[in-house]
């Protein structure tokens, strides 16, 4: 499998941003073990419905800290006490912030090598996000909302976990600015498809019909915040909103998520008919997701692209996704590499975006 260093992003083998790491009704006061990034890690809600996230491994002897189900620590239900975990083996508790709070068979201060990493962890729209900064540093931009989420019409989705791809995840990303494969693949008519790269957002914008979609006319503004996070607005026979997240495992194996929220077909807000239509639309969402999905699942690794004539701007594309590869120092020196809307000789841009000119 291809690696951060094979595809020449940068120096930092893992991307910084903000990324999903699971579903929030997945998580209770049971830890759970979960990797990304090539860590280990622990994941629980405490008790007061906080979400903690630490390196799994107590600075002690090493334990992991959610792996264990014999031992009394975990029999007598003190492996999450308050938002604090105990370590199954010497019961060791650590806080929220990763320092132990309580060594139980010592006198005195606890030492300050005595703690595991916490995690910047948030919960929303059904998600659970991490920021990941090789640097450390607080996140330079926001976690992106999700327009509608409280609009009483609007369905909200049912996530759907893809599990692991064996792929880096620059080929999901080369997606934003591939054209050519919308015909072969989706079945799609496309009208007009254009790129924008603008900061930390790479935007698509396409219109057409689409057959995996049971053929509907439909236009979509679709767009990457950050590395990891991508949405696209939906506008045809649903009005949608698509989520399609993927977060690095390890160097060179990637977790998808899929989610679509579908507004009631008469704007009022959802009935159990809406929800049920929702719930096929988003099926038909996921059927068309999966013929991309099969694809970077087999393919081998493309460290270049043979980029003809009339494919989608692959190169600025890889350009702006090395930002997050490299010091944050330098993300504008990058960004102002690509900066601005990229159309494809043969196609129209998009029809909003000439009116605005």
């Amino acid at each position: 499998m291809a690696t951060t260093a094979d595809y020449k992003l940068g120096p930092q083998t893992y991307p910084r941003g903000w990324f999903m790491i699971g579903e929030s009704e997945t998580l209770s006061t049971t830890p759970k073990a979960i990797r990304f990034f090539g860590r280990d890690m622990v994941i629980y809600r405490g008790h007061s419905g906080r979400v903690v996230l630490l390196d799994a491994y107590c600075p002690h002897m090493g334990t992991h800290l959610a792996k264990n189900t014999t031992s009394w620590v975990i029999r007598d239900g003190k492996h999450v006490e308050g938002d604090s975990i105990r370590c199954p083996y010497h019961a060791w508790r650590f806080g929220p912030d990763g320092k132990a709070d309580e060594i139980p068979y010592i006198q005195g201060s606890i030492p300050k090598a005595a703690c595991v990493r916490s995690w910047t962890v948030t919960e929303r729209y059904g998600c659970l996000w991490t920021w990941n900064d090789p640097e450390n540093g607080p996140p330079d931009y926001e976690l992106p909302e999700i327009a509608d989420w409280e609009d009483p019409s609007w369905v909200h989705w049912k996530i759907d976990d893809l599990g692991t791809l064996p792929c880096h995840p620059q080929e999901l990303v080369d997606n934003i600015a591939d054209l050519t494969h919308l015909a072969p693949i989706h079945g799609s008519r496309v009208d007009y498809f254009e790129n924008e790269f603008e900061g930390h957002i790479a935007m698509q914008r396409q219109g057409g019909g689409h057959r995996t979609l049971s053929g509907a006319d439909f236009s979509t503004d679709t767009w990457y915040t950050g590395p990891g996070i991508l949405q696209s607005k939906l506008k045809g026979s649903y009005n949608s909103r698509m989520l399609i997240c993927h977060t690095p495992v390890d160097d060179g194996t990637t977790h998808a998520w899929h989610a679509l929220m579908v507004q009631s077909a008469s704007g009022k807000p959802a009935t159990d008919a809406d929800i049920a239509a929702a719930r096929g639309f988003q099926a038909a969402a996921l059927a068309a997701f999966a013929q991309d999905f099969e694809v970077w699942g087999t393919k081998r690794a493309a460290l270049s692209i043979l980029q003809v004539r009339g494919d989608g701007p692959f190169d600025k594309a890889r350009i702006w996704y090395k930002q997050f590869y490299n010091p944050r120092a330098g993300a504008k020196a990058i960004q102002d590499r690509v900066r601005g809307i990229h159309t494809i000789p043969g196609m129209p841009g998009a029809p909003q975006t000439a009116a605005a000119e």
